[in-house]
């Protein structure tokens, strides 16, 4: 029961006001449920990539949007592939992440009503500043990553199905480099979320490919620099997509529209351009224009 009806009947309790106290105990016990009710849809459970949380973006937004609405919005962290596994198990009202081929799966197998492309960034191919695969400058990542195997250079993946990780499977795949041969070897496997890697591959000395906005946000950047950027391959859409709730009816599909339809608007877009870190700009709304 909320603490405020528990609250109320003891101090009923307490008055000696056996009459009124009956019938006021009476009314609060039958509002209870409906109060109890409205605290429990004022907030939302949002997946998140974990690059939209370990950048600062959404503690930066959220606070802007809960005093618009008063929703609360508490938000999980994980790769994108284990925030869309959530997401299908019930286990949040909103995702948000940044793998498109994925997104559209989750929506036509009928977990999401419509996936919104909402604001993007890039990828960086970074290591070492020794560079051994001699990448450094480099604008075109699937020679970069070429050269990277052939000179059997340490790399870090996340190995963890995130967006992340399966945009380095792909430019793997479009380098012509088997992975799959040379995994344990020059190439390793985290399993872990990006900063769990960061500081992996920064230990090792190996390349890695990250989000910029985390890799701007990444303390432990120790010798390590940006290689390779630039490539119209390492553009990097985000997208927002509501949980069904025919398939989890208990999905609180309201106040998650309600974050959605803000994301989009003029002032959460606004909101999103307006996010710095150390006055650079790591976010870059396109609800209109996105894909």
């Amino acid at each position: 029961m909320h603490n405020r009806i528990k609250k109320a009947i003891q101090v009923l309790t307490l008055s000696g006001l056996t009459i009124l106290g009956g019938l006021a105990l009476s009314l609060l016990m039958t509002l209870a449920p409906t109060m109890e009710a409205k605290a429990e849809t004022s907030s939302i459970i949002v997946q998140s990539t974990t690059s939209t949380q370990n950048s600062g973006l959404l503690d930066y937004l959220l606070p802007i949007f809960e005093k618009k609405t008063g929703i609360k919005v508490h938000v999980v962290a994980v790769g994108t592939g284990q925030a869309l596994k959530n997401a299908r198990n019930g286990d949040g009202d909103v995702v948000l992440v940044h793998a498109k081929a994925a997104e559209e799966e989750f929506v036509a197998q009928g977990f999401g009503v419509q996936r919104h492309p909402f604001m993007y960034n890039d990828f960086v191919l970074v290591g070492p500043s020794s560079d051994p695969a001699k990448v450094q400058g480099m604008d075109d990542s699937l020679k970069a990553l070429a050269k990277i195997a052939e000179a059997k250079a340490l790399f870090v993946s996340r190995g963890d199905e995130s967006g992340t990780h399966k945009k380095e499977k792909q430019l793997w795949a479009a380098a012509g480099v088997d992975i799959k041969g040379h995994s344990g070897t020059w190439y390793r496997e985290s399993g872990s979320g990006m900063g769990a890697s960061l500081n992996l591959a920064t230990g090792l000395g190996a390349y890695i490919l990250t989000d910029r906005a985390t890799w701007l946000a990444f303390a432990n950047k120790q010798d390590f620099l940006i290689h390779v950027a630039g490539d119209q391959r390492l553009f990097n859409q985000y997208g927002v997509i509501l949980v069904h709730p025919d398939k989890h009816p208990h999905v609180k599909a309201k106040e998650s529209k309600a974050f959605v339809t803000w994301l989009l608007s003029d002032e959460g877009q606004a909101a999103i351009a307006e996010f710095r870190l150390e006055g650079k700009q790591l976010f870059f709304p396109n609800a209109k224009t996105g894909q």
